[in-house]
């Protein structure tokens, strides 16, 4: 049974579990989690070249900040090392239109999970023989739009999306276009060592089609037999955030089974394997995921042995990283707003008792959903300053009315952190801004690329006109200005008053 949200104790019954030791140093950035470019300089974090609070007070906050040299950095890591396969970004973890436009020019394919996500992709101008639309429920109007589009690869997920696909695409073979490139994704049947929120290959979820129950090579033969639809390949995917490279072998294994099976049923030799992506990134020291070039290397070496086996060629192998291209080169800057500090631990124990200071920040789970959706955890500092204060430990929560509102669940701060100060949370380029809401009707925050000294807002701030543009009642009615929220010109953030 999951402890609540805000802490495993409120009863008295045992205390918190603790932040383990002060680090040395309570404002190192440690280049294992933080963006390529993040350096102290007169005790200021810069990233990309600018100055937190440069970038607070001109954008405001909360703020997300995106190192480019960072993302295209590690987009370009694992074009090198998967040279001769295709790289699909996969854009649920963060898409806008100039980051398509990025990874457009960077060579890589794309992956879009909606209709919209293709959308926007097919508006920045992205090659749509490079995207693959992925989805459990693709409606009638999104596999329209793929198959108009002429993207290069539709991820079968049901056989009722066979039969929703099937009349579309015979239409455009019928008005002289080619057969629709698809490819049949398998549920392997492997429990991936995540989140089980995020793990997606095991047999009792929604996606795909169950390699145990042969529903799998029943819709590969299906597929042959259609003449409007093209299998390019097959595709699995076992989860995310995942550390090792066992899970993708064990995968590699089962799919490469399944072409032997194709093969021996239909004589069809298919030449591509998407193995899907959930390679997983550091958002501790202690994290240790495995580099790009490793993860190339040990699943090239098992599919050819795999191939060898069942005597057939090896395919051309596919990858879907999201969270490893994006994620690691975002931080969020907040200001802190209240200090509250809370006695934990009944008076008169032994020992002094123990206080946890909640640090409270003007945002939270509505830009950074992930720490009470699955218990994730993150690291952050000080980011205005450095301080020789000693360490007190914290909480960093959230201004939303539920208690679950908690961005950095444990850490030390220096015990004069204080009203007005920044902090930098590392690591929230995917799965932060893409699953943002307006709970509490807050607003979603800015995206500024930083490069070279150079900051581009590529995501406006939502603006409460926004907001109120979507009420029936409310879509006339001016909203107040300067919005709620924003910093005062006589208090700017990364200033204490």
């Amino acid at each position: 049974m999951r402890a609540h949200p805000a802490g495993p104790l409120h009863g008295s019954i045992a205390q918190p579990t603790p932040a383990g030791a002060p680090p040395a140093d309570l404002g190192a950035l440690d280049p294992h989690v933080w963006p390529r470019t993040a350096r102290r300089v007169d005790g200021e974090v810069h990233l990309g070249g600018r100055p937190v609070t440069e970038l607070a007070r001109t954008h405001g906050t909360p703020l997300f900040v995106l190192d480019e040299t960072d993302l295209r950095g590690r987009a370009a890591d694992f074009a090198t090392a998967f040279d001769g396969a295709d790289v699909h970004y996969a854009s649920k973890a963060f898409l806008c239109g100039q980051l398509a436009r990025w990874i457009a020019e960077d060579g890589l394919h794309l992956d879009a999970c909606s209709g919209n996500e293709l959308a926007l992709a097919l508006a920045a101008g992205f090659p749509p023989e490079r995207i693959a639309l992925h989805g459990n429920n693709k409606s009638p109007v999104e596999l329209r739009l793929a198959v108009d589009a002429g993207i290069g690869r539709v991820v079968l997920d049901s056989f009722d999306e066979i039969d929703r696909l099937v009349p579309l695409a015979a239409a455009r073979v019928a008005a002289g276009g080619a057969p629709v490139p698809v490819l049949v994704r398998s549920t392997v049947g492997i429990e991936a060592h995540t989140h089980e929120f995020i793990a997606t290959a095991h047999e009792d979820q929604k996606f795909g089609f169950s390699l145990a129950t042969g529903d799998a090579l029943t819709a590969a033969v299906r597929v042959i037999r259609e003449p409007a639809l093209r299998l390019a390949g097959l595709h699995s995917h076992i989860g995310s955030q995942i550390f090792d490279t066992a899970g993708f072998e064990a995968a590699a294994h089962r799919v490469v089974g399944l072409l032997g099976q194709v093969h021996q049923a239909t004589g069809e030799v298919l030449g591509e394997l998407n193995l899907g992506g959930g390679f997983g990134i550091a958002y501790l020291a202690e994290d240790d995921p495995v580099s790009p070039a490793d993860v190339a290397r040990r699943l090239r070496a098992v599919v050819e042995a795999e191939c060898a086996m069942v005597g057939l060629p090896v395919p051309r192998l596919a990858v879907e990283p999201g969270r490893a291209i994006a994620g690691p080169g975002t931080v969020t800057l907040y200001e802190i707003g209240t200090i509250k500090p809370v006695r934990l631990g009944a008076s008169g124990t032994p020992g002094a008792p123990l206080v946890r200071n909640y640090v409270s920040v003007d945002g939270g789970m509505s830009d950074n959903i992930r720490t009470a959706l699955y218990d994730a955890a993150y690291t952050c500092v000080l980011a205005n300053r450095v301080s020789d204060a000693p360490p007190a430990l914290c909480r960093v929560v959230g201004k939303h009315c539920e208690s679950g509102d908690v961005l950095v669940r444990d850490l030390w701060l220096p015990s004069d952190v204080q009203p007005g100060d920044l902090l930098a949370v590392a690591a929230t380029g995917a799965y932060c801004w893409s699953m943002a809401s307006n709970y509490n009707y807050l607003l979603k925050p800015p995206v500024v690329a930083v490069r070279e000294g150079v900051a581009t807002e590529i995501v406006r701030r939502q603006t409460l006109s926004d907001v109120f543009a979507l009420d029936a009642v409310l879509t006339d009615v001016p909203a107040p200005s300067p919005a709620i929220d924003q910093p005062a010109p006589e208090h700017p953030v990364g200033t204490t008053s």
